[in-house]
């Protein structure tokens, strides 16, 4: 079964994956393997904070040995209807979030994007090619995530980028500058700080890819890691913490939030 589009976790279904988990005598990280979620994900479904995605419960049903139960109770639950994708979850958890710091190295991140940039990205993606309609909703729904910088009470924001994301022409030039002085002025905010890591550091703490990381109103931290096929959410330690410590790292070795404004001024002027 899948998960209806915006449906939350269930403490109930939760409850009773772990127990028939437990009575397996499996483990979170031996019954991911199986589900392919990580031992993060499968504590998070059994917390209720996730709801079960794609084939997630009819194989938990099989491996645990629940004879149907979680099917059935999971249909009660979460009811039949579209997939839930990861990013959803996210988004949910990025409009409540105390505070918020990403790490991006191959394009502007999507909170900072404006409409022409991100309609540029999109048009980019041609494996499966999206029709307009669809590039339009994206846009839409994209540019409507930077009310995060007019909440009130306003979260703690911080982004590294790399250097390349500033410089790739996606969508042109004249894209590309007013990407850019966009940028400049959502840095400007005193809740915000935008850092560089320029081309020329030897050391880096991030090579192994982008990252989001929250933390929750309950000042919880949460990790959320994407790749080619969809996103993930890391919550258990010590992999969260690892996460934050290199982020930590990272803004170490990035150019100061005045160092980099300046580098982003000259290649906006140089545009």
């Amino acid at each position: 079964m899948a998960v209806r589009s915006g449906e939350r976790g269930s403490e109930s279904f939760g409850a009773l994956l772990r127990f028939f988990r437990e009575r397996a005598a499996i483990t979170q990280e031996v019954l991911g393997t199986h589900v392919q979620y990580s031992k993060s994900q499968v504590a998070m479904v059994e917390r209720g904070e996730r709801a079960p995605k794609g084939k997630f419960v009819e194989i938990a049903d099989e491996v645990l040995g629940a004879q149907g139960a979680l099917v059935l109770l999971a249909e009660k639950e979460f009811g039949a209807g579209g997939l839930r994708p990861w990013t959803e979850d996210y988004l949910a958890e990025e409009k409540k979030a105390s505070a918020l710091h990403v790490y991006q190295s191959h394009v502007i991140p999507g909170s900072l994007q404006t409409e022409a940039y991100a309609r540029a990205v999109y048009s980019c993606n041609c494996y499966p090619t999206l029709d307009d309609d669809e590039i339009e909703k994206r846009v839409t729904d994209r540019i409507a995530r930077q009310q995060l910088f007019r909440r009130k009470p306003p979260p703690n924001v911080s982004y590294v980028l790399e250097e390349s994301t500033l410089t790739r022409p996606t969508g042109g030039p004249q894209v590309l500058k007013e990407q850019l002085h966009h940028i400049l002025g959502i840095g400007r905010l005193r809740h915000v700080e935008i850092q560089v890591m320029p081309h020329h550091r030897q050391v880096h703490a991030g090579l192994n890819g982008s990252m989001i990381l929250l933390e929750t109103a309950e000042r919880r931290q949460l990790a959320y890691v994407e790749g080619p096929s969809g996103g993930y959410f890391v919550g258990e330690q010590p992999d969260v913490g690892d996460l934050f410590g290199k982020y930590g790292i990272l803004r170490a070795q990035a150019l100061d939030p005045e160092e980099s404004a300046k580098l982003i001024k000259e290649v906006a002027a140089s545009l």
